[in-house]
């Protein structure tokens, strides 16, 4: 198979992201900022031109401005004289003047691209998923078992599992039910602490996929998405439909992760610093693509007052281009881009977006702090409970997070810091 010439893939990017609220409070899920350069989106979008899928629509919706941008700005290398794009597809409203109603219905009122390309598959995915995937492979097995539909899957934790969709199969592959999102979530008959989830990835038969999306949209309740509605009627309606796991080279579990909650997205990004980490993204055979912003290399440095020499030190961090460490420590953290940290703070457990500032004797630890925050100085951010939430968001777990748009009080009552 001509991969880049005879399939055509949908990626999803249009959900409103209320679980990672406030950084989505203005921009859309996929493009939050991620791992100290890139958005949650160019994972997806990587691994499909890794993968030679070349023809992509990327299906937006909600605050799609700033994802628009980066499509613009990072994402216009591929060649159109040898067919290959990317293109920012809104709400088509070719059926009324609606939004896209649910993942399917994103699909079907873009049909306009399926009779335009012809393709012989169509690849639906996510866009907000960190993971490296070779898609090939999993068309290939598509192929062979002659099925209509494959659904990428991974094991998960019967714990967590009830966030996605659940599949039940049989020893050949076989899908025979998938349930969306159940409070109890059925296990795997050989492990009863796992479950069988589905990544959100989707290949399907063009024609298969024609008639399963006409066939929906003639049915007045359906919610027109595909784990709801479109999956489990393809399996009740006996299309053939498949489970195709994501294992690796070496035989282990794949190394795949949703970052739709505050908690995941920090720990995903935590995942990276780890001396051997599960996901690497700096593996030159697998490049993860995105915007690079013309900026100088990081540097970092010693800091000079009345008191003497206050020396730089960073211990396991991700310092991005144009960052300015000025006499700092950073412990275990990811700076991105345009970052200024001036003498005596200390930065631990923390990822700091694009263009903040972080004055003198600032404590952060445990935070997420949004674009361009001005961080005043003797500020402590993670330390004190009660503190943290007079001022502050904070989550269950204690995470910290300052929004984009942060404006620090001039009073911060029990926020000084004392060493």
């Amino acid at each position: 198979m001509d991969y880049s010439k005879e399939i055509f893939v949908f990626l999803l990017a249009g959900g409103k992201g209320e679980r990672l609220f406030p950084l989505t409070k203005e921009r859309a899920k996929p493009a939050v900022p991620f791992g100290g350069k890139f958005r949650i989106l160019d994972f997806t979008l990587s691994n499909c031109v890794n993968s030679q899928f070349r023809k992509i629509a990327v299906v937006t919706q909600y605050k799609s401005s700033s994802l628009h941008r980066h499509l613009v700005l990072g994402w216009d290398f591929l060649s159109s004289r040898f067919g290959e794009y990317i293109v920012d597809v809104p709400p088509q409203q070719i059926y009324g003047e609606k939004w896209y109603a649910g993942t399917a219905d994103a699909v079907y009122q873009n049909l306009y691209y399926i009779e335009q390309e012809n393709p012989k598959i169509i690849v639906v995915l996510s866009g907000d998923h960190i993971y490296k995937m070779d898609y090939r492979k999993m068309v290939d097995a598509h192929l062979k078992s002659g099925a209509d539909l494959t659904i990428g899957v991974v094991k998960a934790d019967k714990k967590l599992a009830s966030a996605f969709g659940i599949v039940s199969a049989q020893g050949d592959g076989r899908i025979i039910d998938f349930k969306e999102k159940p409070k109890n979530p059925p296990t795997l008959p050989e492990d009863p602490t796992k479950s069988l989830v589905s990544m959100g990835i989707y290949v399907f038969n063009t024609e298969a996929l024609l008639k399963m999306l006409r066939h929906d949209a003639e049915i007045s309740t359906s919610s027109h998405d595909f784990g709801k509605d479109i999956i489990p009627d393809a399996i009740h309606s006996k299309y053939n439909v498949f489970a195709f796991g994501f294992i690796n080279e070496d035989g282990k579990e794949g190394y795949w992760r949703d970052v739709g909650n505050l908690d995941s997205f920090f720990n995903t990004n935590m995942d990276i610093l780890s001396q051997s980490p599960a996901i690497d993204i700096y593996d030159r055979n697998w490049p993860i693509f995105t915007h690079s912003r013309q900026y100088p290399p990081a540097k970092i440095t010693y800091s000079l007052n009345e008191t003497g020499k206050t020396e730089s030190n960073v211990i396991d961090s991700i310092i991005g281009d144009g960052s300015i460490i000025s006499g700092a420590t950073i412990i275990h953290s990811i700076i991105f881009y345009d970052v200024k940290i001036k003498a005596g703070s200390v930065i631990e457990d923390s990822i700091i977006f694009g263009g903040v500032h972080i004055g003198r004797n600032v404590r952060v630890k445990k935070c997420i702090i949004d674009k361009d925050i001005a961080v005043p100085d003797n500020v402590v951010i993670g330390v004190n409970k009660e503190f943290d939430k007079r001022y502050f968001f904070v989550t269950p777990t204690n995470l910290v997070v300052l929004p984009k748009g942060f404006k620090f009080p001039k009073t911060l009552t029990g926020g000084l810091y004392e060493k």
